[in-house]
């Protein structure tokens, strides 16, 4: 197993770093995300409850045009650990919603680094990098978010080989939609989030830098599908949400999204891709913040 000196970086300059940042729930942010995923776009009043997961048109990356990397991200160094791999997205993210965010709520972010940790992959070496936010609104904490960032080499020559995909059954799953994810939808949510990761809209980028075949579907979005899915089939405060990303999708390829009940409030979600491997699992819990 790679320790941290191996690729020249020291834990103890990141962990425990802290991040604050000042924002303001506004509904024309909530209306340009709700009409990015074919939602009514109206009301959104002063007062309104922001649904569970929108947290995300708070806080965009700030960093001006010159302050970026290579592929579209803020150059790492300030808060995020600056570690000599390139690439970077996010791998999975645990959200526990305590109370509503309000339309209207001014809002403080706490950002604290909890981890750094090196893993050797199929691809060469990783890094993974734990940062937890904490939201707190008038009324006291409202959002916790724990994100898994990974941090991964250029892609040397022809790819490793892979495990093979799981394909999961269609039939162990209660509920079905699918879509799929075009490029206007992949510009409007980066555009609404304020992402400028090259590999969402870049095509030649994303190929010839990064190595995938195509633009590569938003991981955020992905999450937001499955959470606007669950809502339609069944309605409820949300107290908790994770989900993990397994595999690309790429854009102008379907999606399936399939979820089931594991419990009285409890489901599993997971996203399918058009060879019907799976991609993206989320687990989603109702009621009470734990």
């Amino acid at each position: 197993m790679p320790d941290l000196a191996s690729i020249g970086v020291s834990a103890s300059q990141w962990v425990g770093r802290e991040e604050r940042a000042e924002d303001e729930v506004t509904g024309q942010a909530a209306r340009r995300l709700a009409a990015t995923l074919d939602l009514p776009a109206q009301g959104f009043a002063h007062g309104t409850e922001l649904p569970e997961g929108w947290h995300v048109i708070l806080f965009p990356p700030l960093a001006p045009t010159s302050g970026l990397g290579r592929d579209g991200h803020p150059q790492t160094g300030e808060f995020l650990p600056a570690l000599p791999l390139p690439r970077r997205m996010f791998a999975s993210r645990r959200v526990v919603f305590h109370q509503p965010l309000l339309i209207g709520d001014a809002v403080t972010r706490v950002s604290r680094i909890e981890d750094v940790v090196p893993k050797e992959g199929r691809s060469g070496l990783l890094a993974f990098v734990k940062v937890v936010h904490d939201f707190v609104g008038p009324r006291g904490l409202a959002v916790t978010e724990e994100q898994q960032i990974v941090y991964r080499e250029d892609p040397k020559g022809t790819a490793p080989t892979q495990a093979p995909p799981v394909h999961p059954l269609e039939a162990d799953y209660t509920w079905h939609m699918g879509y799929t994810p075009d490029a206007a939808l992949l510009f409007r949510y980066s555009a609404v989030t304020f992402n400028g990761h090259r590999i969402h809209y870049d095509n030649d980028y994303a190929r010839d830098v990064e190595g995938y075949p195509d633009r590569v579907v938003n991981g955020g979005l992905t999450a937001i599908m499955m959470l606007k899915f669950a809502r339609q089939v069944r309605p409820g405060r949300l107290s908790e949400f994770s989900v993990r990303n397994k595999k690309p999708l790429f854009v102008d390829r379907p999606v399936r999204i399939w979820g089931r009940p594991t419990g009285e409030a409890a489901a599993e979600f997971i996203a399918v891709d058009g060879d019907g491997a799976e991609c993206a699992q989320a687990q989603l819990v109702w009621g009470p913040a734990q």
